[in-house]
């Protein structure tokens, strides 16, 4: 019996939620774009979590691992984007803040 077999699914699936929901709040709730865009990794963190927890408990095959590998490298590409546009907002306008940013162009 390996790990992810030792709990139901629907524990996992409470976990993804939870991830979900925290990441929704902070995406909804902040305006420094670095903490939303840690919003948006919680999110789809809490994807990957279902992706696995599927794909483990329904068909036995490595779909959901798949899936889970290009959210993953979608991740790291959008994190690399919007790190890159934060940095440029903060060089420009000295804030991170979404609410001061009303326009992208100076």
């Amino acid at each position: 019996m390996t790990l992810l077999q030792a709990f139901p699914l629907h524990h996992y699936l409470i976990i993804g939620a939870i991830l979900f929901s925290l990441g929704l709040y902070i995406v909804l709730t902040r305006k420094n774009a670095v903490a939303i865009l840690m919003g948006v990794e919680l999110i789809l963190n809490s994807t990957n979590i279902n992706f696995v927890a599927f794909s483990r408990y329904t068909t036995q095959a490595i779909s959901g691992q798949v899936f889970a590998v290009f959210v993953i490298i979608l991740a790291a590409a959008e994190a690399a984007v919007a790190l890159a546009i934060i940095l440029n907002i903060y060089q420009n306008l000295k804030t991170v803040d979404v609410d001061e940013v009303k326009e992208l162009k100076h």
